[in-house]
C-alpha cells in the first residue's frame, strides 16, 4: 500500500524544508510507492528556444489513450502532489504533470517569473500522438499559464481546465503566507522563495492571461471549492462572468472542498475532470429529404390528360 502523504499548509512547508536538508529535488516522492509501468518521471527540453530540462511525472501506456490529460501545477510546482491521481487514472485515460520551470527536477535554478516565458517553456508538452486530444489542466497559479499555452497553441487543445485557479487575488491564507515569506525571502528553500516570488507578482501578468481567456473558441471550465482560502472561488467567478467567450465558461462548484483538489481522493478529482472532458458525438448518414412533388404533374403527364378528358 503506498503511504499516506502529509497534506496540508504546514505539510507542504515541511516537505520542502526536508527536501532542502537531504538535497533531494522531489517533495514528499509517493511517486516511488509505484510502478514504473504506473507513474514514471520523464523529461523534455523547454519550447522558446530556452532549452532547459523539465521535468514531469507521467502514466505510461502501450497505446496512446484518446485524451491526454496535460497538468500545469501551481506554487510550488511539484508534481509529485499528483502521484495518486496518476496512479488512479483508468487505462483509457493518460496524464503527465510537469514540474514548471524553477521547480523541483526542472531548471532553471532561479525563479522564472513571468507567465509569457512559462507557457513557452511548457508548449512542448502539448504534443500528443495521432488522432489523441488534448485535455489542459491549469492548477492555482498554473490557470493563467495554462490559458496562455492554449490561446498560443491552436488546434493542440480540446478543452481546458482552470482548477483552483489563482488570478491575483488572495485569500487569508495565501496572503499570510506571501507576507511571511517575502520577509524571509533569503532564508527559505528555493521552491518556497520561488512560489512567493511569483504569487506575489502576478497581478500586473494578468492582463495577458484575460485576453487569451477571451480569445479562446474550446470548452473551458473552473473548477473550484468553496471552501478555497488560498484563492477565494468569488474572484473566479467574476472571472467566468465577465468574460465573454465562443463557448461560455462552465464553473463548476466543489461544496466543501479546499484549494488543494489533488489532495482529496483521486476518484473525486478524476471525476470532476472527466466531466470537462467533451461529448463525443456519434455521426450518422441520413438520406436528404426531399420536397414532397406531384411526379406525374412533373413530368407533364396530368396536363396531357385533362386535355384528352375536355
Amino acid at each position: 500500500m503506498p503511504r499516506k502523504r502529509p497534506k496540508g499548509v504546514l505539510a507542504m512547508g515541511w516537505a520542502s524544508f526536508e527536501s532542502a536538508a537531504l538535497g533531494r529535488t522531489e517533495h514528499a516522492p509517493t511517486s516511488a510507492d509505484y510502478p514504473e509501468s504506473v507513474v514514471s518521471r520523464t523529461s523534455f527540453t523547454a519550447g522558446g528556444g530556452l532549452g532547459w530540462r523539465i521535468s514531469a511525472l507521467e502514466t505510461p501506456r502501450t497505446t496512446p489513450a484518446p485524451w491526454k490529460i496535460v497538468v500545469i501545477t501551481g506554487a510550488p510546482s511539484w508534481a509529485e502532489y499528483w502521484a495518486e491521481t496518476l496512479a488512479e487514472l483508468p487505462q483509457d485515460r493518460e496524464m503527465i504533470v510537469v514540474d514548471r520551470p524553477g521547480y523541483g527536477a526542472s531548471e532553471p535554478a532561479e525563479p522564472v517569473k513571468d507567465i509569457r516565458t512559462q507557457a513557452q517553456a511548457l508548449a512542448p508538452v502539448l504534443e500528443a500522438a495521432r488522432g489523441q486530444k488534448v485535455m489542459l489542466v491549469g492548477q492555482s497559479y498554473g490557470a493563467a499559464i495554462a490559458t496562455l499555452m492554449a490561446e498560443a497553441n491552436p488546434g493542440k487543445v480540446q478543452s481546458l481546465v482552470l482548477l483552483s485557479g489563482f488570478f491575483g487575488e488572495t485569500g487569508p491564507t495565501s496572503r499570510w503566507l506571501i507576507d511571511v515569506g517575502l520577509k524571509a525571502v533569503k532564508m527559505i528553500p528555493r521552491d518556497l522563495r520561488h512560489a512567493v516570488l511569483e504569487a506575489s507578482g502576478q497581478r500586473p501578468q494578468l492582463a495577458y492571461a484575460k485576453r487569451a481567456l477571451a480569445r479562446l473558441t474550446i470548452p473551458i471550465h473552473m473548477v473550484h471549492g468553496d471552501k478555497d482560502d488560498f484563492a477565494p472561488i468569488e474572484a473566479a467567478e467574476r472571472l467566468a462572468a465577465e468574460t465573454v467567450t465562443r463557448h461560455p465558461i462552465q464553473f463548476h462548484r466543489v461544496a466543501d472542498a479546499n484549494h488543494f483538489l489533488n489532495d482529496g481522493p483521486a476518484e473525486a478529482l478524476i471525476a470532476a475532470l472527466e466531466v470537462c472532458i467533451p461529448a463525443t458525438k456519434r455521426w450518422t448518414f441520413r438520406w436528404p429529404r426531399l420536397p414532397a412533388f406531384d411526379l406525374p404533374r412533373a413530368l407533364g403527364l396530368g396536363g396531357s390528360r385533362q386535355a384528352a378528358g375536355a
